[in-house]
């Protein structure tokens, strides 16, 4: 949900619950307003009646509300002195409405010529059912008048007072810190926008200046390492092959070289591994990976052959997918040579192209492996000691670049590793 979506959200759910308050308050202020005006009315009827029935007797004689909308009735002295006036609300049959309606009555007592007499007035009330509808009715178009004015307020005022701050978050979505400048947030006058303008400028320069010098060092150390260890490998080679060593030598010599041919594996991948953590492989393109998996199948063809393995390359369906170029070499390398390694004689290296998938297997010397490690960085499934432990983690991290789904699954005494593509 948006800022300002979010923000109309609760104006609407405040407006509904203060709206109701008001509206309890204001319907009992109303009546209590209704009913001071009505008993006013009859306080006046009363005075009126009464100034009447000094001048004209015949008027105590009314006992029925008529026309006037009263009755006087005779009563005893000491009632008089015990009664105070009062007002009663009830019914009363209205023929114009063919229906009881309510009404308020006053009741009172009052003295001429030594005598005591009740007096009682009618007024017709407001229903109280047809207010309440009303006042629903009123509250329901003032509630839609207040969301449609929030609404438009939004769009037409707070949109635009929020355009710096969405033009911000367009900008930093679509930012790249391997290939984008500095970003430049469009001027505002609001001193908390132009804050977070200035910090997040600041922010990105310095993330990448930072990536800048991180990758200069990364490549710098690579070939620095890369080129005492070519040099070592090759004096210790040239060593060997003027044969002044005795066999003991040369097989401590053998040993070193390994470890120094390890070392300059090792190297090759942690680089590898920096360059895509860092997406330094910014180049994409349509990879037809039928034809990668032909190429890949054919140069280690040899390798399977001897080791006594089967290579096998299925293409049951065409496969593209846009990716850089040289990390779809690697990544498929990987798994065809970490299944051919693994592998064991007589039992034939599967790779299959489907729609959507690539899928590599091998036949399992061992049980299951577990799938929550095999993807770490150095950790080994074999205790072959000239494995880097860097193949599937190169693998997996090139896979997540490309939201490339690897999978891997233990089927029918079968290591079957799985890659799926996502649809264009």
């Amino acid at each position: 949900m948006k800022l300002l979506n979010y923000t109309t959200t609760y104006f609407a759910l405040l407006s509904v619950l203060l709206i109701s308050v008001w509206a309890i308050i204001f319907y009992f202020a109303m009546l209590d307003e209704v009913y001071d005006s009505l008993d006013d009315g009859l306080e006046n009827q009363k005075m009126l009646i009464i100034q009447e029935a000094r001048k004209d007797s015949s008027l105590l004689e009314t006992k029925n509300f008529g026309i006037g909308s009263f009755t006087i009735q005779k009563t005893s002295s000491k009632s008089h002195g015990q009664f105070k006036d009062r007002y009663l609300d009830t019914l009363v049959y209205m023929q114009n409405e063919n229906d009881y309606e309510p009404v308020r009555i006053l009741e009172s007592v009052f003295e001429q010529d030594g005598a005591y007499y009740k007096i009682k007035l009618m007024t017709s009330m407001v229903e109280e059912d047809d207010q309440i509808e009303n006042l629903i009715y009123y509250l329901i178009g003032l509630y839609l008048l207040l969301v449609i004015s929030i609404v438009v307020l939004n769009n037409l005022v707070l949109k635009r007072v929020w355009s710096p701050f969405y033009a911000l978050i367009e900008k930093l979505r679509d930012f790249r810190i391997e290939r984008d400048g500095p970003i430049t947030p469009e001027p505002t006058s609001i001193v908390e926008f132009a804050l977070l303008n200035k910090s997040v400028e600041r922010l990105t320069e310095t993330s990448r200046q930072t990536y800048k010098a991180q990758k200069q060092f990364i490549e710098n150390a690579a070939h620095e390492l890369q080129t005492p260890l070519a040099v070592g490998i090759n004096k210790l080679e040239l060593l060997l092959e003027k044969g002044e060593l005795n066999q003991e030598q040369s097989q401590e010599m053998a040993e070193v070289l390994e470890t120094l041919g390890r070392l300059t594996r090792l190297n090759r991948s942690l680089l590898l591994l920096s360059k895509i953590d860092n997406r330094q492989h910014i180049d994409r393109e349509s990879i037809d990976l039928n034809g990668l998996a032909e190429r890949i199948v054919a140069d280690f063809s040899d390798f399977a052959a001897h080791r006594n393995i089967e290579l096998n390359l299925r293409p049951m369906s065409g496969l593209q997918f846009r990716m850089n170029p040289d990390l779809a070499s690697v990544l498929l390398t990987n798994l065809i040579k970490n299944a051919i390694v693994h592998g064991t004689g007589d039992s034939p290296v599967e790779v299959v192209i489907a729609f959507d998938r690539i899928i590599v297997s091998n036949y399992a010397v061992g049980s299951e492996l577990d799938s929550g490690l095999l993807f770490t960085r150095f950790h080994k499934t074999s205790t072959d000691h000239r494995s880097t432990g860097l193949g599937l983690s190169i693998s997996k991290a090139i896979a997540d670049r490309y939201g490339v789904q690897l999978q891997y699954k233990y089927s029918d005494r079968r290591h079957v590793f799985e890659l799926v593509f996502p649809k264009a």
